[in-house]
């Protein structure tokens, strides 16, 4: 096993310390310039989207919403890699590592908006307003290439729906621990029951339940980093000319210098917001919108909320707090316990407890999701499909028991292979296919200046191949 854990982390370091940096780093440079900046110029079009679908129904009973759809996503996107990754970059590579992580995001937004475009441009219908899309989809229904497309749906399914599901799990069960002294077993049977109850109630569950816990957590996190910022605002100023400096000029204790502080900070970005991974899109395809942008938009502004917001947060607080030090031993969960300490005294590793609960399960949740969206892909007849997926629902609930009572090291190396496998072939396809979400881009924003609410039409993009959710005139 041990064997197994050092051939697999040999092969990750090559993968995501120079592979996966220039190809994502490549290809939101590339998105970015061809679309204009759109995380820039759009960005009110972004808020204005978004807003408006809070609360919206969609056309059907079973419709998801573009809100509903973001909250899905979102809550896959902000788990306990926002505290724990964040605390470990700063570490790692010092407190520039932040300003690499919120560069990397900028670039983000950018990949986010296309690959979520295109999932809404090759979605399927479902009936009853019903979506189903992602990578697999766009590469099988328009790069007709059903062996990729399979490929992608089957680490997509292991990766988000078992694997991350466990590693969530086992970091509830240690921080509970940790707080309150529960046995992980407790823990487990009472993650297993609620996690039954969510996900085999089915998406628009899924999406309801989202819906209400992503801004409470979102919100009760923000507020105890805005608590801390308050006490410490005359040390604000110093804290960005430290992140800015460090950027730089990383101190001595930085081993690797600038190259470690880069590495360290679009790493964590990349693994915190998703863009280009592939995952987001299978939430964004499932939202009933009247034109493919609104979601890219939606998904784009998604990134901003994790990265520049939610990890923002995390580095305020373990920055202002001053608990930190650069190659220390203090690190992840325990730094982030530590920094909170430090002002809320006793009551930290109770509400550290509580925030890696809410976080870490509202991924399980969305994780979940995607793989629920890939088992779908393959397609069976109704009596057959229903056995697959609950077949595959008792696996997660399965998985969940396992992350509780395991240790996860392999685990969390394999996941962090098949991750970065997920963004080969998923930016294959979406750099190939980035000029179709372009053209709906621009007649988008063509349709805005006329002061219209846009509507898609297909043609526009001058092949309707593969396209089956949208009509064509």
């Amino acid at each position: 096993m041990e064997i197994l854990s050092s051939i697999v982390d040999a092969v990750n370091n090559v993968l995501w310390s120079y592979v996966l940096i220039i190809v994502l780093v490549g290809c939101g440079i590339w998105f970015t310039l061809s679309t204009k900046f759109v995380q820039v110029r759009l960005l009110p079009e972004m808020l204005r989207v978004l807003t408006e679908g809070i609360g919206a129904k969609g056309s059907g009973k079973e419709a998801i919403s573009s809100f509903q759809a973001f909250c899905v996503s979102t809550a896959s996107r902000v788990g306990v890699g926002n505290i724990a990754g964040v605390a470990i970059a700063i570490v790692t590579g010092g407190p520039g590592a932040v300003f690499w992580m919120w560069a990397i995001a900028f670039l983000g937004c950018a990949t986010g908006f296309v690959e979520s475009t295109l999932a809404q441009i090759y979605k399927l219908p479902r009936g009853e307003g019903k979506f189903h899309g992602g990578p697999a989809y766009y590469i099988q229904n328009a790069l007709h290439q059903p062996g990729v497309a399979k490929l992608f749906a089957v680490l997509i399914s292991v990766t988000f729906g078992l694997i991350y599901v466990s590693v969530q799990a086992n970091t509830i069960a240690l921080s509970v621990q940790t707080a309150f002294e529960i046995p992980p077993i407790a823990t487990a049977v009472f993650l297993c029951v609620l996690t039954a109850l969510v996900i085999f109630g089915g998406m628009k569950r899924i999406a309801r339940f989202t819906e209400v816990l992503v801004p409470v957590m979102a919100g009760l996190y923000l507020l105890v980093a805005l608590v801390i910022v308050v006490l410490h605002i005359d040390q604000v100023p110093a804290m960005f000319a430290l992140i800015f400096h460090d950027a730089f000029s990383p101190q001595a204790a930085v081993g690797g210098g600038i190259g470690t502080a880069i590495l360290t900070g679009v790493k964590r970005g990349l693994f915190s917001n998703e863009a280009g991974e592939g995952s987001v899109p299978n939430a964004a395809a499932t939202a009933d919108v009247s034109h493919p942008v609104k979601q890219g938009l939606v998904q784009s502004f998604g990134v901003y909320v994790d990265t520049w917001i939610v990890c923002s947060a995390t580095a305020f607080i373990v920055l202002l707090t001053g608990q930190y030090e650069i190659g220390g031993k203090l690190t992840g969960i325990a730094l982030a316990q530590a920094s909170l300490a430090s002002i809320f005294g006793a009551l930290a590793p109770a509400a550290v407890s509580f925030m890696i609960l809410l976080f870490a399960f509202s991924s399980i949740v969305g994780n979940y999701y995607y793989g629920e969206i890939n088992i779908a892909f393959f397609e069976h007849d109704e009596a057959t499909g229903r056995k697959v997926l609950n077949l595959f629902r008792c696996g997660v609930v399965a998985m969940v028991l396992f992350g509780c009572l395991a240790e996860l090291t392999l685990v969390w190396n394999l996941a962090d292979l098949f991750m970065g496998l997920l963004c080969l072939t998923n930016l294959y396809a979406v750099a190939r296919l980035a000029k179709y979400a372009k053209l709906a881009l621009n007649d988008y924003v063509a349709e805005r200046k006329q002061g219209l609410e846009p509507k898609f039409d297909p043609n526009i993009l001058g092949s309707t191949d593969g396209v089956h959710a949208w009509g064509k005139e």
